[in-house]
């Protein structure tokens, strides 16, 4: 049996005409991509653990989302956590990718 996952990239971004300090040490145009449960970053690229913190408990939601109708599809925008900081994370989805049950997990499958 399989499942699909969205993969993922969250980008910094700083609203247009912004232009408070960022405190984060953040950079507008730094990722990270998420597959399955893998996450990268790039080389020499580093994330605030607060930012990290308030992101990522959306990520998996954000990989599983279906119904067009729920707000977890079209909202896509985490504020930085401190609120002096004008910086936001942008969650975009990439592409789908197809995962085997039996792979991921050594639980079985329960008939319904």
């Amino acid at each position: 049996m399989s499942f699909q996952l969205y993969d993922l990239r969250v980008e910094v971004v700083v609203p247009e005409g912004d232009d408070r300090r960022i405190l984060c040490g953040a950079k507008p145009g730094d990722y990270f991509e998420v597959r399955g449960e893998m996450i990268s970053f790039p080389e020499n690229q580093a994330f605030s653990m607060y930012s990290l913190g308030a992101v990522l408990p959306l990520l998996p939601a954000k990989q599983r989302c279906r119904d067009k109708n729920d707000w977890m599809w079209t909202d896509g925008l985490v504020a930085c956590p401190d609120p002096n900081c004008p910086t936001k994370l942008k969650i975009i989805r990439l592409g789908i990718r197809e995962f085997q049950h039996d792979e991921t997990t050594v639980v079985a499958l329960q008939e319904e």
